[in-house]
């Protein structure tokens, strides 16, 4: 593989998620800090960068919301940029046509909700074939309480979508190791 059949999904990282009543700053800063440097990293190194958006008929992930947009203070600059509708972002978005489309068998997983959409695209894409870096630490989630009244911070829900994704259906990466498996490739 090399760097040109490598895509970045940068997942969800919208607005939208700001008029949510569970959107906390506390994880914030980390993850933007993450996100930007394995966007940053990726755009150095070749790798394609592609922005999905999460958009419904209503509310804040409707277009009409004006919320699909980049989170700032996120600066994306998109090779490519979809629309969804399901938590995978492989599934009715055309993203799939547009990979196969240009050799892309590899992708580094970022975005926002970590359990969610970042972890279903991830399963989705391995059953697929590719080759897949979960990138957790530029993944945002937020505390959660389950049906039998637990709390989980985002912190343990995090760990728990690397413990059932570890190879199994991903290589968990920091941004340094998805980047330098990039490089590695390369050359």
């Amino acid at each position: 593989m090399s760097i040109t059949d490598t895509a970045l999904l940068v997942i969800d990282a919208q607005e939208s998620f700001r008029h949510r009543p569970y959107w906390s700053e506390a994880d914030t800063t980390a993850y933007f800090d993450r996100q930007q440097a394995l966007i940053d990293g990726a755009r150095a190194a070749g790798i394609a960068v592609v922005q999905i958006f999460h958009v419904e008929p209503e509310g804040a992930f409707s277009l009409a919301s004006g919320w699909v947009a980049a989170l700032a203070p996120l600066r994306v600059a998109a090779d490519a940029v979809f629309h969804k509708t399901r938590h995978s972002a492989l599934v009715g978005s055309g993203l799939d046509v547009w990979l196969t489309e240009r050799g892309i068998r590899r992708l580094l997983i970022s975005g926002i909700r970590t359990e969610q959409c970042c972890e279903t695209t991830t399963r989705h894409a391995s059953d697929l074939g590719y080759a897949v870096d979960f990138v957790s630490e530029a993944t945002l989630t937020f505390a959660m309480r389950d049906a039998k009244g637990r709390d989980w911070s985002a912190a343990e829900i995090k760990a728990r979508t690397e413990l059932v994704l570890d190879q199994r259906f991903a290589r968990i990466a920091t941004v340094a190791e998805a980047l330098a498996g990039t490089a590695k490739r390369a050359a």
